[in-house]
């Protein structure tokens, strides 16, 4: 069977940031320095986030060769400029919770630094001390590819192949799953993660029949829908549609639910592949430059043994998200794809 081109796609990657100049050590060893690569950070320093900061958005894209950088949406740094993943810095707050941020580095042609950026993995309150308790440099990739791997939570249904509705944390390796492009497909790799549902790990939830699901469809923030429209109502000029489900966030039909902890559930097959989950199209894990740091070293090796996850990028399929910023997005959705 022929592939549809949106299954290559390899989308830019979002991380919501601070630039460093929003964090400043207020008391310690650094005293007026603000966020600096792990070769600046000292422990103890204690950092307070300006009552003025703005989160902003970074957009990265990632080479076959896992090299990183700006991407062409993104609302921060220079088109094409390389940036380094540096570390992971931990710091807590009074309330002796921990919380992670990225650390980035945006460098020029020469490799001088232009930028640095702090991405926060959970909410950072402004004129609140934060104490750093240490820093990570090996964990950075890892992170990194927790946030781009797609997720479905627990207790998600997902169609077999004989038309069963299975909850994802019951599914095992080898099951037989229905795609949409290759018929019954056997599961390669299933990851599970529990992360604290605030911030980036919060997951979206799409309720009960806003694309004609189900059930209520709980997601990663940039799980990517498959939406065929039947007409085009969003005037994008074609029928068949990636969308993340963080751009149709609404705050009632399509909400984040911040809280808890969250069970997610990667699922992935040889082939990047669009599946049925509570009776609506959404893709699966791909692996790539960008996950692949998640993934044990003999199912990546059984990866490209079977020669799957080759096929080059299509980005075209996925809707920019200025096109979706309307209240109305996912209802315009559900009408073209029913028309």
């Amino acid at each position: 069977m022929t592939k549809s081109p949106y299954e290559n796609a390899l989308p830019s990657q979002r991380l919501p940031v601070y630039r460093a100049e929003a964090m400043v050590v207020t008391d310690g060893a650094n005293l007026g320095d603000t966020l600096s690569f792990s070769e600046e950070l000292i422990p103890a320093d204690i950092y307070t986030l300006s009552a003025f900061a703005e989160e902003e958005s970074l957009s990265l894209r990632t080479d076959s060769d896992g090299t990183h950088f700006v991407a062409d949406d993104s609302n921060l740094g220079e088109l094409d400029a390389r940036v380094f993943l540096d570390c992971v810095a931990t710091f807590m707050p009074p309330s002796g919770d921990t919380i992670e941020v990225l650390v980035l580095v945006e460098v020029d042609s020469d490799g001088g630094v232009v930028a640095i950026y702090g991405a926060p993995l959970a909410p950072l309150t402004p004129k609140t001390a934060y104490v750093l308790v240490g820093f990570d440099r090996e964990s950075a990739a890892v992170r990194l590819a927790q946030l781009a791997c797609v997720s479905f939570t627990k207790g998600t249904h997902i169609t077999l192949a004989t038309g069963e509705q299975r909850p994802i944390e019951k599914m095992q390796v080898g099951d037989r799953v229905l795609t949409r492009d290759d018929g019954p497909q056997p599961v390669r790799w299933i990851g599970h993660t529990v992360h604290r549902a605030t911030g980036e790990f919060a997951p979206i939830v799409i309720t009960a029949g806003t694309l004609n699901n189900s059930n209520d469809l709980r997601v990663s923030p940039d799980h990517r829908l498959f939406i065929y429209q039947r007409e085009d109502r969003l005037g994008v000029g074609r029928s068949e549609l990636l969308i993340k489900a963080r751009h149709l966030v609404n705050d009632t039909t399509v909400h984040v639910q911040e809280g808890g902890f969250v069970d997610y559930y990667q699922i992935m097959f040889d082939d990047h592949q669009i599946i049925f989950a509570e009776g609506i199209s959404a893709e699966t894990m791909q692996i790539d430059t960008r996950t692949q740091s998640v993934l044990p070293e003999d199912v990546k090796k059984q990866i490209r043994e079977a020669g799957g996850e080759s096929r080059q990028s299509a980005a075209k399929f996925e809707v920019h998200e200025n096109l979706l910023k309307r209240p109305d997005a996912a209802a315009l959705l559900k009408r073209a794809s029913t028309k």
